[in-house]
Order: C-alpha cells, then sequence, then structure tokens
C-alpha cells in the first residue's frame, strides 16, 4: 500500500511522504488565495472552494479565515454555512451533509496518534530515517443532514454526528452522536431528543 492508500485507510502513515506535502502545499496556496478575499466577492470565493475540496454544494459559504489540511477530503453538502476561524484537519475524509450550520471556531480533527506512549513512539527511529518521530493515523469524520454545531465545538477522529443532531457550543465530541439528538459538554453527551418523526419530511 502506498502512504496515501494507508492514511485512508485509517492505518499508521508516514505523514511526511513527499505526496502529503505536496497536497499541503498545494492547499497553502489555495488558502492563502482565499483568505485574501473580501466578504462580497463570493463568486471568486465559490471558485477557490471548488479548487480546494474534493466537492462541493450549492449555497455552500464558509467564512475568513479558515484552516485545513488538504482540502480534497473535504466534502460539503447543499446549503452549509461555516462560520468564521474554523479549522478542518482533513488527513481522513470529512463529510458534511445538507442543511448543516457550523458556528465560529469550530474543529474537526480526523488525525490522531497512540495514546500510550510505547505505541507512539516510531520504532528504531533515528534522524537519518526522514520518518515523524511519533505514529499517526487518521480516522474520517461525519456530520449528517440537518447538524447545527454551535461555537468552539470540537469533533474528534472517526466521529460521525447523526441527522438532525445539534452540538452544544464548547464540547468536545469523542464518540458517535445519534440522530436528532441534542448533546453538549466534554466529553460531549446526549442531553435529549429532538425533533420528530414530521422531520422525516426535510430529508
Amino acid at each position: 500500500m502506498t502512504e496515501l492508500e494507508k492514511c485512508m485507510a485509517g492505518e499508521y502513515y508516514d505523514c511526511h511522504n513527499q505526496i502529503f506535502l505536496d497536497m499541503k502545499g498545494h492547499a497553502r496556496k489555495l488558502l492563502q488565495e482565499y483568505n485574501a478575499l473580501a466578504y462580497e466577492q463570493k463568486e471568486e470565493k465559490t471558485g477557490v472552494l471548488k479548487r480546494l475540496f474534493g466537492g462541493i454544494g450549492a449555497n455552500v459559504s464558509v467564512g475568513l479565515p479558515f484552516i485545513c489540511d488538504y482540502g480534497r477530503n473535504i466534502y460539503l453538502g447543499n446549503n452549509v454555512s461555516v462560520n468564521m476561524n474554523c479549522t478542518f484537519v482533513d488527513c481522513n475524509k470529512i463529510t458534511i451533509g445538507d442543511n448543516v450550520l457550523i458556528a465560529s471556531n469550530v474543529q474537526l480533527y480526523t488525525a490522531t496518534h497512540p495514546v500510550t506512549l510505547q505505541e507512539r513512539l516510531t520504532p528504531n527511529w533515528n534522524a537519518e530515517t526522514g520518518q515523524y518521530f511519533c505514529r499517526t493515523y487518521a480516522l474520517p469524520i461525519k456530520i449528517g443532514n440537518g447538524c447545527w454545531l454551535g461555537g468552539g465545538a470540537i469533533v474528534l477522529p472517526g466521529v460521525t454526528i447523526g441527522d438532525g443532531s445539534v452540538i452544544g457550543a464548547g464540547s468536545v465530541v469523542t464518540k458517535d452522536i445519534p440522530e436528532n439528538s441534542l448533546a453538549a459538554g466534554n466529553p460531549c453527551r446526549v442531553i435529549r431528543k429532538i425533533n420528530g418523526e414530521d422531520m422525516e419530511c426535510f430529508r
């Protein structure tokens, strides 16, 4: 497997492999261009996002400034609003559905490292190998249709947030959140169910 294939499969990969450096360099150029645009330059901004993201629907806005790793692993549906100062670490796929609101300062992290030190350190590492000194892997994030993520929420690798759910401001989402749930806290927990069967018509 290539390092890119390992990454997308959720296995340990060399994040300093040239393919990732090239992808990151390409994204940085587009982000510099995007973040320099004025608020009212909507057509130009959409054009840059189409070149940056893996997929983008209609009526999408992404506030300035915006930061991501590669861009190519981000997929946005229709009617998506991402407010200012959000960070999407898209080492693996980030999929966002239709009719989604993402408030300011939200952070979506697909990249991670093993918790225990023995696992985290790269075996037999030395500076001459050119490898990163610790192991890295990445897991996809999925945010369903009709979700709202409050300001400053953090979503960790491998998390799925179900359709119609709301995440309270400042929450740290460490595990999947079922659909039609109001959830908040650190770690984020379901507080109560929201919406109802009548919401089926909006799916």
